[in-house]
């Protein structure tokens, strides 16, 4: 099993949402709110004060947590409707996901997710 996070333009989440439902195996998706700064920001502002939190950016985190043979198909979705060409479209990263569990049933493993 893999996890995805995936930092997106909120205003591309609607796509990118809509792209995952498609994957046929996909069992979910959960969407944060976020804030942070990139690189290009770190290195313009090295100073730390009050009112660096009103430039952070706003982007959506997109999680899924899928079977190993998906994450190219996901991958390539977010990719494909989150990319702008313009710095700042995000970030994916995939790791491995050791164990999951259903609350509801106790059941454990691939077949959580």
């Amino acid at each position: 099993m893999k996890e995805i996070k995936a930092y997106v333009k909120r205003h591309r989440l609607a796509q990118v949402m809509h792209a995952l439902r498609r994957i046929e195996g996909l069992s979910g998706a959960s969407v944060v709110d976020t804030q942070g700064f990139g690189r290009r920001a770190a290195l313009a502002s090295r100073h730390t004060t009050e009112d660096d939190l009103e430039l952070l950016a706003s982007h959506a985190k997109v999680e899924v947590v899928c079977r190993d043979d998906l994450v190219g198909a996901a991958v390539s979705a977010i990719l494909e409707h989150a990319r702008t060409g313009l710095h700042g479209d995000g970030k994916i990263f995939v790791s491995d996901i050791e164990q999951a569990v259903r609350i509801a049933t106790g059941e454990r493993g691939e077949g959580v997710v």
